[in-house]
């Protein structure tokens, strides 16, 4: 059988610093990946909450176009000068 042989103190007190460094590496990288998976909800939370804002301003657009176009009928608009310029009617000639 061999002989067996003593490790010295520091070593032995590397040995261990080592297997701390690893095991503190794998509990960061456990944190790590927890508090990515949950910012990574939030964002998509988010994302689905502006998704949903940005459907209901659409709507509201189209209301309020169909609206004045009801009122006012079919042109274009200048948001700098804010006018609005009606379409002129063709009028039909009757033969």
């Amino acid at each position: 059988m061999a002989e067996t042989i003593q490790f010295t103190e520091e070593e032995v007190q590397s040995i261990n610093q080592l297997r701390q460094d690893v095991s503190n590496v794998f509990t960061q990288l456990g944190q790590l990946s927890i508090e990515r998976n949950r910012r990574l909800d939030e964002l998509d939370d988010l994302e689905e909450q502006l998704i949903e804002k940005h459907k209901e301003l659409q709507q509201q657009e189209q209301d309020l176009f169909k609206g004045l176009n009801e009122k006012y009928g079919d042109g274009n608009y200048d948001p700098t000068t804010n006018t609005f310029t009606p379409t002129p009617k063709e009028e039909v000639v009757q033969e």
